[in-house]
């Protein structure tokens, strides 16, 4: 029988000490980036296998870590992940995710599944505003950290890292103002949702800053889909006074209404302008590029990530949440930039 590779193994070969390997192997900071890669290095090329299980029940912690999304075929949520990885990766922490698809079901599923798989903490952006307090009390009765990003939901002691959505709403809909758009037409999302509902007020107030009529009739409630921005899109082009302008909380929608504008032989912007909002990479490679509001979702993984970390080492028996808001910015494109006449 083949002899198992322990970390006395890796110490003798490297005339290191055994507490060093073990250290350079848990990523402890402590250890040189040098070290370490020296160490794992090592590690693989003499088959070494740790033992999880026995470091979990020596720590107290499973080194996995809970992110909950919405989907994953969205280029923002893509790299939020990447953010929470880069941070959690070098400290041993691995990442399980899981997609609710915009579902109560699934989420709640999600959250019961991973707390069944011992995780250390739960990051997650919120599908519904629906799913229960009770799940979320769950995590706080385990002393499970929960940190909430870009969705969340205002609960006592949980810890948030978002973006200011009215400051970026507010500045993409003066944009199209200063642009000479009179009358701006919003693609919203489900307003029970923090988020949305920040978006549209921004909007709201922009309107209403410029001296310009705010018109309920021009608010169109949608889902973040390309087909059903087309939908919208053609609803408001056959308003007896169409909107010169379209601001969509999200740029799938956005795409969706350009193409139905196109196809409907306006000109943009010359006849309508259109501003999205997430910045997806599509945005900037189309030949019609379009306007829209980033929110540093790499910075913001990685600023959740950091939060986790704090919480899920802290000593202290009384919680201080975090309320972390980073600021969009508006990346102007072909879509909406134009000179007024």
């Amino acid at each position: 029988m083949k002899k198992k590779i322990t970390i006395y193994d890796i110490a003798e070969k490297l005339e290191l000490t055994a507490a060093t390997v073990s250290r350079a192997l848990n990523n402890n900071p402590k250890i040189s980036e040098k070290t370490r890669k020296l160490v794992q290095e090592t590690a693989i090329e003499m088959n070494y296998e740790q033992n999880t299980l026995a470091r979990a029940l020596k720590s107290g912690k499973s080194f996995n870590v809970g992110v909950i999304v919405p989907r994953m075929d969205s280029n923002f949520f893509a790299s939020v992940i990447r953010g929470i990885e880069e941070e959690l990766y070098p400290k041993g922490y691995h990442v399980i995710v899981c997609q609710t698809h915009d579902q109560e079901n699934l989420e709640t599923g999600n959250i019961v599944s991973l707390l069944n798989a011992q995780v250390d903490g739960i990051l997650m952006s919120i599908s519904n505003s629906k799913t229960k307090n009770k799940v979320f009390n769950k995590l706080s009765e385990k002393r499970v950290p929960l940190i909430f990003f870009d969705r969340k939901r205002d609960i006592p002691d949980v810890s948030s890292v978002t973006i200011d959505d009215f400051n970026g709403s507010y500045q993409a809909t003066k944009h199209l103002i200063e642009q000479g758009c009179k009358r701006i037409a919003h693609l919203s999302n489900d307003r029970s949702l923090e988020i949305f509902k920040n978006r549209y007020l921004g909007y709201k107030q922009a309107i209403i800053d410029s001296g310009l009529e705010f018109d309920e009739n021009l608010v169109v409630e949608t889902i973040s889909k390309v087909d059903e921005g087309r939908r919208v899109a053609k609803q408001l082009l056959n308003m007896e006074t169409p909107p010169d302008a379209i601001f969509s909380s999200s740029d799938f929608t956005a795409l969706g209404a350009i193409q139905e504008i196109k196809e409907q032989g306006l000109a943009i912007p010359e006849d309508i302008s259109v501003v999205g909002f997430s910045n997806e990479p599509f945005t900037r490679f189309m030949e019609l590029s379009i306007t829209s509001v980033d929110q540093s979702p790499i910075e913001m993984g990685r600023r959740a990530a950091k939060v986790f970390l704090q919480e899920v080492n802290s000593k202290s028996k009384t919680k201080q949440p975090q309320r972390i808001i980073l600021q969009p910015e508006l990346i102007i494109r072909k879509s909406s930039s134009k000179r007024i006449k």
